[in-house]
C-alpha cells in the first residue's frame, strides 16, 4: 500500500500579493483555472497502489483544502487530514503522518512525502521516479528524489550523489558554487519529496529526533478524531500541546544523519514556484518576451510578467518588470529582484497591515466575505453562504450590524427571536446581541453586510456555537 503525504503550508511571501498568509501558495491558481494544491491531490491519486491520501496542513485551511479536493476527487479516493495547531516544520509534520500511518496500515506500508507547493509537469516520468522509489523504500532505505539541474540556480539545496547513494546534502550555494556542482554532473536539486517505510522513519526518528518522536507521539495520543458522514474525509485534531513540539526541517533532523539515505534522479519538468519569475516561465510568452494572465493593453513592453485579476492594465515603455494587480494590493518589481518580494511582506507584518494576512475576499467553512468599502467606523461587506451551511451563535461587543439579503432565503437568530428573511428584505443585529445566520437551502445565500462601530476588527466575535470546532 501506498499512502501520499501532502505537507500544506507556508507563507508563500515571495508570491505576495497574490499568496497571503491566511491564502497561502498551495491555493494560488494557475492559468489553466487548477490550484497547486488540486494539483498535487489529483498528481497523488494516479499513482499505483494508492487508496489513501493524508494531508498535514493548519487547522485554518481544513475547510478551503477539503472544498478543493472535492473538486477534482472524481474517483473519491478517502482522505484524511492531519490539522496542526501551529506549524513547526516539516520534521514534525512528517513525523505525525508517519506515526498515524504505522498505527493505522503497519509498519511496511509505504509513505510518499509530497509538497502541495510544487509543479510537476510529466506525470509518466513522476509515476516512474516514484516506481523506483518504492522499490528502494522497500530494501529499508529513506529515499529522497533530485532533480537534474538545468542551470546553476542559488535557490535551491542540493544533493551530491554517486548513483543512488546520497554521500551529502548542501545548502543553497552561491552562483560560482552552483556553476561548479552543474559541470560536476553528479549534484541533484533536492525536490523536498521523500519515500519510505512508516516502520524505517519511526525508527530514525526515535533514534536521530528523539524529542519530536516523542513529543509528537504524545499529541497524537491526545488528537481528537473525527469523520465525515459519507466516510471519505477524516480529521486528526492535534492539540495545543502541538505547540510544545521542536520545530525542525526533516532535512536536519533526519535525512543529513542518517546512514539509509538514497536518491531517485529524476527529470520529471518540477519547479518549485519560488518566485514571480518562476511563475512567468510556467506561461507562453509573446514575441516581446512578456507573458501576461489576465486583461492587458501593451506598448512598447517587453520581458515583464504582468498579471491581473480583475482590472485592465495598461503600460507603456517597461521592461524586465513583474506587475501583479490584486483587489487590494499591486506589485510592482524588477524581475531579476522578485525574490525580494518577501521583504515587503516582512514590513507589513510590523505594520500590522492586513494586506499579509487576508484577500479582500476571504474564505471561510460557511462561505467567503469580501470587503467592498471601509472607513472611519464602517465596513461594508458581501458574504454569500453555502447551502447547509451556518455561520457561529456569535456576539459583537463593538459593532452592530445591518444584513440585507440579496438572494437566497436566510435563516437568522436575532436576540431571542429565529426568523426568515428574504430577498430584499433586511435585519438589524445591535452589539451586545447572540445572533446567527445559516442558509437551510439548496441555493447560495447572498448578503450585503454593512457594520458601524468604534472597532470593527475581526477578532471582535464571541462564539457560543458552532459547526465547525471554532468554539473552543
Amino acid at each position: 500500500m501506498l499512502v501520499p503525504v501532502i505537507l500544506s503550508g507556508g507563507a508563500g511571501s515571495r508570491l505576495w500579493p497574490v499568496s497571503r498568509e491566511k491564502h497561502p501558495k498551495p491555493f494560488m491558481v494557475l492559468k489553466d483555472g487548477e490550484s497547486l494544491l488540486q494539483k498535487a491531490f489529483s498528481r497523488a491519486v494516479r499513482l499505483n497502489g494508492v487508496k489513501q491520501v493524508i494531508t498535514v496542513t493548519n487547522r485554518e485551511f481544513f475547510f478551503k483544502s477539503e472544498d478543493e479536493y472535492r473538486e477534482v476527487n472524481a474517483t473519491s479516493i478517502p482522505t484524511q487530514f492531519i490539522l496542526e495547531p501551529v506549524g513547526r516544520n516539516t520534521a514534525a509534520a512528517i513525523a505525525a503522518a508517519t506515526l498515524q500511518v504505522q498505527k493505522e496500515h503497519g509498519d511496511n506500508t509505504i509513505l510518499l512525502i509530497l509538497t502541495a507547493d510544487h509543479l510537476i509537469n510529466n506525470q509518466s516520468a513522476f509515476a516512474d521516479a516514484v516506481e523506483s522509489a518504492v522499490k528502494l523504500a522497500e530494501s529499508d532505505r529513506i529515499v529522497t528524489f533530485g532533480i537534474q539541474p538545468e542551470r546553476p540556480e542559488t535557490g535551491y539545496g542540493y544533493i551530491e550523489a554517486n548513483g543512488s547513494e546520497v554521500l551529502r546534502f548542501v545548502e543553497k550555494p552561491t552562483l560560482e558554487v552552483a556553476q561548479e556542482y552543474l559541470a560536476a554532473g553528479n549534484y541533484l536539486w533536492n525536490a523536498g519529496m521523500f519515500c519510505f517505510k512508516a516502520g524505517v522513519m519511526a525508527a530514525e526518528l526515535d533514534s536521530l529526533s528523539t524529542d519530536i518522536f516523542t513529543s509528537v507521539g504524545l499529541s497524537l495520543n491526545e488528537a481528537q478524531h473525527s469523520v465525515s458522514d459519507s466516510g471519505l474525509v477524516s480529521q486528526i485534531e492535534l492539540p495545543k500541546s502541538f505547540e510544545s513540539v521542536p520545530a525542525d526541517s526533516i532535512d536536519y533532523a533526519i535525512m543529513e544523519k542518517s546512514r539509509r539515505m538514497s536518491v531517485v534522479s529524476c527529470d520529471i519538468g518540477w519547479s518549485d514556484i519560488g518566485s514571480w519569475d518562476a511563475v512567468s516561465g510556467l506561461n507562453d510568452s509573446d514575441q516581446q518576451g512578456n507573458t501576461i494572465i489576465g486583461d492587458s493593453i501593451l506598448h512598447d513592453v517587453k520581458n515583464c510578467h504582468i498579471q491581473s485579476s480583475g482590472r485592465l492594465v495598461g503600460a507603456v515603455g517597461l521592461d524586465n518588470l513583474v506587475v501583479v494587480d490584486t483587489p487590494d494590493a499591486l506589485l510592482i518589481a524588477d524581475r531579476n529582484r522578485s525574490q525580494e518580494v518577501k521583504q515587503i511582506v516582512s514590513q507589513l507584518k510590523i505594520a500590522n497591515h492586513e494586506a499579509a494576512q487576508f484577500h479582500k475576499t476571504v474564505h471561510r467553512p460557511w462561505g467567503t466575505y469580501t470587503v467592498l468599502e471601509e472607513g472611519d467606523n464602517y465596513k461594508m461587506k458581501r458574504i454569500v453562504v453555502k447551502p447547509g451551511a451556518s455561520l457561529s451563535l456569535q456576539m459583537h461587543h463593538h459593532r452592530s450590524e445591518h444584513w440585507i439579503v440579496v438572494s437566497g432565503m436566510a435563516k437568522v437568530v436575532n436576540g431571542e427571536e429565529e426568523f426568515m428573511v428574504s430577498a430584499n428584505e433586511s435585519t438589524y443585529i445591535p452589539a451586545g446581541h447572540k445572533h446567527r445566520l445559516a442558509n437551510p437551502g439548496v441555493t447560495e445565500v447572498v448578503l450585503i453586510e454593512v457594520q458601524t462601530g468604534e472597532y470593527l476588527g475581526e477578532d471582535d466575535i464571541v462564539r457560543f456555537q458552532d459547526n465547525y470546532g471554532r468554539c473552543g
